[in-house]
């Protein structure tokens, strides 16, 4: 069964990488026939027999992004009579994560195929759409409608779509640490460590600051820039760190926008102070420390006061 990627090491594509690959494959795919499935190392599949069974004769009805995972949105699948299988009467999803490495785009058939391309879905129009991921750090999945449903119960609300009650609800009721609340993907799906920082630097809030200390202010003022950084970050078409290509093979250009991220021992863009990294929830996160102010430490133990006499 999957599970939501809370955390992890390296650069994952996240919200705005993951929709503009999605949008981009939508442009291109939807509304094609898979003809046929051919796989290379499938370590990193589900059932990969699934996929050899179930997919052939399907059509793609459209791609679209999960948090950081994509839907490729599959039809019933039909006899040579046009008559639905009585198996695959429902329709039914195929999942897919692109991990550190991965890349899901369509290519011309006579086009040589990349190092590490693991599997062809060959495709009524003589392309093929070719999932190519070095370190095989994704996943992939071919799900029917009530196990997709289950899947998804896993995962909180979409943050482009989330209310502002919603999100200071599920922000505030909770002493984690502010950094690991926006990474937890039950809590809000698709967002990861470039744009938390940003996202923090952008609100004032010190990565270490808990949900519960956040005033309902605090929480309409992150919601704000974190929703306004994603779909800056989506115009741009991601950041391209390490590996990031689009469907189309192209890098993203948000990446020069960051102000924290990446950014240790460089000048704030605010106040001019150095940026410093530490470790939050097991992720390296960028800071200013003036403009994003360290909680206060709490003491353990009784409070001391002054002496009084008598």
């Amino acid at each position: 069964m999957l599970r939501p990627y809370a955390f992890g090491a390296g650069f994952m594509p996240e919200l705005p990488e993951v929709e503009t690959v999605a949008r981009g494959l939508q442009k291109s795919i939807a509304g094609r026939r898979i003809v046929s499935v051919r796989l290379g190392k499938t370590d990193f599949i589900d059932d990969p027999a699934a996929l050899e069974q179930h997919l052939p004769g399907r059509q793609i009805e459209s791609v679209e992004r999960y948090g950081k995972f994509m839907l490729l949105r599959l039809s019933a699948r039909g006899n040579a009579a046009g008559e639905l299988e009585n198996e695959d009467a429902d329709a039914a999803s195929l999942l897919v994560h692109l991990g550190m490495t991965g890349q899901l785009a369509p290519c011309a058939a006579a086009q040589p195929c990349a190092k590490h391309t693991h599997v062809w879905f060959e495709l009524d129009d003589g392309r093929e759409l070719r999932y190519t991921d070095p370190r095989r750090f994704g996943r992939m999945a071919y799900l029917t409608g009530a196990l997709l449903a289950e899947e998804l119960t896993l995962f909180g609300a979409d943050p482009l779509l989330v209310s502002a009650e919603e999100f200071a609800s599920c922000i505030r009721s909770r002493n984690a640490q502010i950094k690991a609340l926006l990474l937890d993907q039950s809590v809000l799906r698709g967002v990861g460590n470039i744009y938390a920082d940003e996202s923090l630097w952008r609100a004032k809030i010190h990565p270490m600051r808990r949900g519960t200390e956040l005033s309902k202010k605090q929480a309409q003022v992150l919601r704000r820039v974190l929703q306004d950084v994603l779909r800056k970050a989506i115009t741009a078409r991601g950041s391209s760190i390490s590996d990031f290509l689009d469907a189309e093979g192209q890098p993203g250009e948000y990446q020069r926008h960051h102000r924290a991220y990446g950014r240790e021992g460089k000048r704030c863009y605010r106040c001019g102070a150095t940026i410093q990294r530490m470790i939050v929830a097991g992720r390296s996160s960028y800071f200013c420390p003036k403009c994003q102010p360290s909680p206060r430490v709490r003491k353990k133990g009784k409070r001391r006061g002054r002496v009084r006499n008598g």
